[in-house]
């Protein structure tokens, strides 16, 4: 009897927390960017607050991209200042789209680029 009722335990929080992550989904919205050999198609963002699903379209660069959104004033060099919720969850292969999991994003300044497609750095506003 025991056995069973932790094994019930740990299938509800499962259901529990997979119910909440499908829940954030919902309410996040879509950001859709594309990218071409060198650069992003959008040079800059202007966002409210709120959670975000960041897909990352590979036009046609030839490799694959990625993607990365850094606090503005944190040194996008380093991985510990990167939004890791941001990163697709996979490298973005040529002609494809991936998708990253949900980011919450307050006001401020983000700055973005893909080192794997070798970009600028272009502005995400969050007002």
């Amino acid at each position: 009897m025991k056995k069973l009722i932790t094994i019930l335990v740990i299938a509800l929080t499962f259901t529990i927390n997979g119910n909440a992550q499908d829940n954030l989904k919902t309410k996040a919205k879509t950001v859709t960017l594309e990218q071409t050999k060198g650069e992003f198609t959008q040079k800059s963002l202007t966002l409210t607050e709120g959670d975000y699903i960041f897909e990352i379209a590979n036009n046609n660069v030839g490799n694959q991209v990625g993607f990365v959104l850094v606090p503005k004033g944190k040194d996008a060099s380093k991985p510990e200042n990167h939004i890791k919720t941001a990163y697709v969850t996979k490298a973005v292969e040529n002609n494809t789209s991936e998708t990253s999991n949900v980011t919450k994003l307050e006001k401020g300044e983000y700055i973005y680029f893909c080192p794997l497609n070798k970009t600028p750095q272009y502005t995400l506003t969050v007002e």
